[in-house]
């Protein structure tokens, strides 16, 4: 079982959960290309009850935030830990967003229901960071899953510092 201080989003994420370049024209294709990147991984116990509870979430309100964001996530018994995934979009894609621009950044964030306080921190973390213009950019920008491993741990310790 994880902590549940763990808020360190570099933390959750790791090589094979980081896409660059998500192939998909439409907002279901790429949450559906980015939710098979838990495909595998320790803590998901069944993909297709991850994939519903992300969609019906979604139905409830875009998770587009604005700025070429995306923050899809949804808490479910289907985990029992907290897994998250990361893509950067081959194209931009119309996600229904608040801000009606298109995303390319897009973090999965997938949790248990007793992981509340953990989740709403993580969300919280991500939207700091991605908040700022010169990380969304140096983000686009990355050719690998190792770069944008490097730019999160980096960009969460700016957070910390300021």
């Amino acid at each position: 079982m994880q902590a549940i201080g763990l808020t360190e989003i570099h933390q959750l994420l790791k090589r094979d959960t980081i896409r660059v370049g998500l192939p998909g024209e439409t907002k279901e294709e790429v949450l559906n290309n980015l939710i098979d990147l838990l495909k595998g991984q320790p803590g998901v116990r069944d993909l297709e009850k991850v994939r519903e509870a992300v969609f019906a979430r979604e139905a409830v309100m875009s998770t587009g935030v604005g700025k070429g964001l995306a923050l899809p996530h949804a808490k479910t018994a289907a985990v029992d830990r907290t897994v998250a995934a990361l893509a950067i979009t081959a194209q931009p894609v119309d996600f229904g967003a608040i801000d009606d621009q298109p995303v390319r950044i897009l973090f999965l964030l997938v949790g248990s229901e007793e992981a509340k306080t953990q989740h709403i921190k993580i969300l919280s973390r991500i939207s700091r960071l991605m908040n700022r213009d010169d990380f969304r950019k140096r983000l686009l920008q990355a050719r690998d899953a190792d770069e944008v491993l490097a730019l999160m741990e980096e960009g969460e310790l700016s957070l910390l510092d300021g």
